[in-house]
C-alpha cells in the first residue's frame, strides 16, 4: 500500500473519531445492504407469474434508468450543493472525496465501509420511498409483473453499485479488484477522484453509459 499523503491521514483520523462509532462494523453493514436488497429481490421474483416477452424488457429499460440516474445524481446533487440535498452533497465531496483521492484510494480495514457504503437509513428511505411508489405506478400503469421486474432489477443494480465501488476501493491485489473489467472501471473511478476531475469527468461509478452518452468519459 502507497503511503497516505499526511493531510487525508489527518482527515481520516479525524472521520473515523467524529464519524464513525465505536460500535460500527463494517461487515455488519455490508450484511444489512445486501440481506435487505437481496430479500427484495427474492420477493419481487416469487410474485413475477409467466411474463411476457413485452414485460420482460422493463430489465434493460431499468438498467439504463439507474444507469443515468446515478450519473445525474452524481453529477448534481453529490457535487454540487442543492437546497434539500445538503446532506448528500456533504457525505459526498466533503466527506468521501476527502477520504480517498487520487493518492490514496485504498481503504485500511472494514471500519472504512463507513466511507464508502450508502448508511443504513438512506439505504432504507431510498428503497421504500422511490422504489415502491414507482413499482406501485408502473404496476397501476403496465403489469404486476412489469412492476416487479422493475423493483427488482432496480435493486440488483443498487447492490451492483454498492459491489463495485467497495471493490475500487479495495487493495488491488484482492480478489474482487481482480474480476475481469473491474481493474478498467477501478482505472475509471480513481480518475474522478482527481480532484481536478471530479466535478468533470467520470459520474458513472458502475458502468460508464452516461458518461459515453454525455461526453464527460475521461
Amino acid at each position: 500500500m502507497s503511503e497516505v499523503p499526511a493531510n487525508v491521514a489527518r482527515f481520516r483520523a479525524q472521520y473515523r473519531q467524529d464519524v464513525i462509532p465505536t460500535w460500527y462494523r463494517g461487515w455488519a453493514h455490508l450484511a444489512f445492504t445486501f440481506g435487505f436488497g437481496g430479500a427484495g429481490i427474492a420477493w419481487c421474483v416469487a410474485h413475477i407469474q409467466s411474463p411476457s416477452l413485452l414485460e420482460w424488457l422493463m430489465v434493460p429499460a431499468t438498467f439504463v434508468y439507474a444507469n443515468l440516474s446515478e450519473y445525474w445524481g452524481h453529477r448534481t446533487a453529490m457535487h454540487h450543493p442543492i437546497r434539500g440535498l445538503g446532506l448528500v452533497y456533504r457525505r459526498h465531496a466533503g466527506q468521501h472525496h476527502r477520504f480517498f483521492t487520487d493518492e490514496a484510494m485504498t481503504m485500511e480495514g472494514a471500519g472504512d465501509f463507513k466511507a464508502v457504503l450508502f448508511p443504513a437509513l438512506l439505504v432504507t428511505f431510498f428503497l421504500t420511498v422511490f422504489a415502491l411508489p414507482a413499482g406501485w405506478l408502473i404496476a397501476t400503469l403496465l403489469s404486476p409483473n412489469s412492476a416487479y421486474l422493475f423493483v427488482a432489477t432496480a435493486l440488483a443494480y443498487f447492490l451492483n453499485y454498492e459491489l463495485l465501488h467497495l471493490a475500487y476501493h479495495l487493495p488491488t491485489g484482492h480478489w474482487l479488484a481482480r474480476i475481469p473489467g473491474v481493474a478498467r472501471l477501478r482505472r475509471l473511478h480513481w480518475r474522478h477522484h482527481d480532484s481536478t476531475l471530479m466535478t468533470s469527468r467520470n459520474f458513472n461509478i458502475t458502468y460508464p453509459l452516461g458518461d459515453w452518452l454525455f461526453r464527460t468519459l475521461a
